[in-house]
């Protein structure tokens, strides 16, 4: 059974919390246009879930919550400018395919320590493709509306099926809602944070 400590410590032992600083401000790039509505939709839904805010325009980037969509890892070094906003893009590539990879997310984060922009990318590989748009968008809504650890998801999914449909599970909606409180700090390295959490979400995970 997973603990609120587990969902925020790394596989390194550093406990990491952040949450976003400032409005989301999504855009969806190598989708069409019911996919991108998808992707929106879930996104708007989870930022709603945790009384965040979403927004038209990032005053920094623009947009700041940037979701790229791939067949293969080689297409990303061409996409214009996008090595300026993840440095050592040709590196991670190489790395994304040495290990066969078909999701990565990158986090950048404000002089306090809070996210300020997430970069996605889904290489559609046949596991990928095989998961409904829907799916595949709440699942990468919830997994970029806080930074969890990197092991956090690896025995159970944040998303569970009930009749055929995604959806999140209450625990996990839980420590996302009290994540956001407005009481609790924007970001935390000290593991006793994970208690004044638990101590919200009122469950056993």
């Amino acid at each position: 059974m997973i603990s609120v400590e587990d969902l925020f410590t790394r596989a390194d032992g550093e406990y990491v919390f952040a949450r976003w600083g400032r409005p989301i401000v999504p855009v969806v790039f190598g989708v069409d246009d019911a996919t991108l509505a998808v992707f929106k939709g879930a996104i708007e839904a989870v930022v709603t879930l945790a009384a965040h805010q979403m927004a038209e325009t990032d005053p920094e980037l623009g947009a700041n919550l940037m979701v790229f969509f791939c067949q293969d890892w080689d297409e990303l070094p061409a996409v214009p400018h996008l090595d300026r906003l993840v440095p050592d893009l040709g590196p991670l590539v190489a790395r994304l395919k040495a290990v066969d990879a078909n999701q990565y997310r990158i986090f950048r984060f404000d002089e306090a320590g809070a996210i300020r922009a997430a970069f996605v990318f889904l290489r559609m590989d046949d596991h990928l493709g095989s998961v409904g748009a829907d799916t595949l968008a709440l699942s990468q809504a919830v997994q970029t509306i806080l930074l969890w650890s990197d092991t956090a998801f690896d025995e159970v999914p944040p998303l569970a099926m009930i009749d055929g449909k995604a959806v999140l599970r209450p625990e996990i909606a839980d420590v996302i809602r009290a994540a956001y409180d407005p009481v609790m700090p924007a970001m935390e390295r000290d593991a006793s944070h994970a208690l004044r959490l638990q101590a919200r979400v009122g469950r056993t995970l």
